[in-house]
């Protein structure tokens, strides 16, 4: 015989119902044999009621991460300017001190009614402090938000060890995004839309292309991924003058031809007769790496060569792009064997790139590149 479900475990009710205090209309759920509650609280309401003073205290008597005052701005800028679309997730907040929920008349489960807290119980940020602070700063550049609301999950009398334990539980499974689908989804980056265009549209990259996921599996058959091409685009934009123009996709495009044009391996993949694999294993000219310093050098031969910048772009096929040309690549691409995507890589693959099109290094690229023919020359 199946055993009883144990009831739920109420709001604290250690002692009578204040005078004074918060009423929240909420709804009434169980998780863990633990009664929460879901409420509509608005903006006005949250920097009031949910105040965050922890910065002073060592990590094990806090209930949360100390607040990243440098995301704040970000966030604000977000909600202020998306004010007809933006999207808020819920708060999430433990209630230290004395609350009481009252099901609203003729409710029969009970679920839906009144969430009743003491004025001088104290509301514990689990999730979102951030989002707070972001909701207060916004709210003082703009105050028709302080009309708008947000949802916020309420937990009751739970303590700090089990503040702690929410705190890590919420977080133990957040996973973020890819960038390569932060791109995709993202509808109000111009930029990110012009590039998703051009390769939906494109016949040879768009079946090449890894939409969702940053990085390839090694037996995956695409050659690229979405946030690689994404970044190497924007450093040549500027130069091919794409804007808001409705040719922009095409002229990035264009660009992305030529360049592939220089490298029969991509269209063997594209055509079947050679795995994507053998190339990225075996070649450089694919990975996000050198794809980025296409971009950078790219911009930087169309500036300098804006009547013959097409044909330079043959001296792409002069460069030995081999994994085994460690002569080249070690120390530039590489370190150790292994492919780096640290800036200052990106700088001595753009240098190697630019060197082989005819195009001149600024004065930061051209001492970067002194100091590897020193290190090596010494080393």
């Amino acid at each position: 015989m199946a055993k009883a479900s144990p009831a739920p475990r109420p709001a604290r009710k250690s002692q009578p119902s204040a005078a004074f205090g918060y009423t929240f209309p909420a709804i009434r759920g169980v998780q863990a044999g633990r009664e929460y509650y879901v409420s509509m609280c608005p903006l006005r309401l949250i920097p009031k009621i949910f105040l965050f003073n922890e910065e002073e205290l060592v990590p094990e008597l806090r209930a949360q991460r100390i607040l990243n005052k440098a995301r704040v701005p970000e966030i604000a800028r977000y909600l202020l300017d998306n004010r007809g679309d933006y999207t808020f997730s819920a708060l999430t907040a433990s209630i230290d001190g004395f609350a009481e929920f009252t099901p609203a008349v003729g409710q029969e489960l009970g679920l839906l009614g009144s969430l009743h807290v003491a004025m001088d119980a104290r509301f514990v940020i689990n999730d979102g402090q951030h989002r707070r602070a972001a909701i207060e700063t916004a709210i003082r550049e703009n105050p028709e938000l302080a009309d708008e609301s947000i949802a916020v999950v309420f937990f009751v009398d739970v303590g700090l060890a089990r503040c702690q334990q929410m705190f890590a539980d919420l977080n133990r499974h957040a996973i973020r995004p890819s960038t390569s689908l932060g791109v995709l989804y993202d509808q109000r980056d111009e930029s990110g839309r012009t590039v998703k265009q051009w390769i939906i549209n494109d016949p040879m990259f768009h079946p090449l292309t890894e939409m969702e996921k940053s990085t390839l599996a090694k037996r995956s058959r695409k050659l690229f991924t979405l946030s690689a091409l994404y970044q190497a685009s924007m450093s040549v934009m500027p130069a091919l003058r794409v804007g808001a123009e409705e040719d922009s996709p095409e002229r990035l495009g264009e660009f992305w031809a030529l360049v592939a044009a220089q490298f029969p391996a991509w269209k063997q993949v594209a055509s079947g007769d050679l795995s994507s694999s053998a190339v990225r294993q075996h070649q450089l000219h694919s990975h996000a790496l050198v794809l980025h310093a296409m971009g950078r050098a790219g911009a930087g031969l169309i500036s300098q060569h804006p009547r013959d910048w097409k044909k330079r772009l043959k001296g792409l096929q002069d460069i030995d792009w081999s994994r085994q040309n460690t002569a080249l690549w070690e120390g530039r691409a590489m370190v150790g064997g292994k492919v780096s995507k640290a800036g200052t890589q990106v700088v001595l693959v753009t240098n190697a790139i630019k060197q082989a099109l005819g195009v001149k290094l600024s004065a930061d690229e051209a001492r970067l590149e002194a100091a590897l023919i020193g290190e090596k020359t010494h080393g």
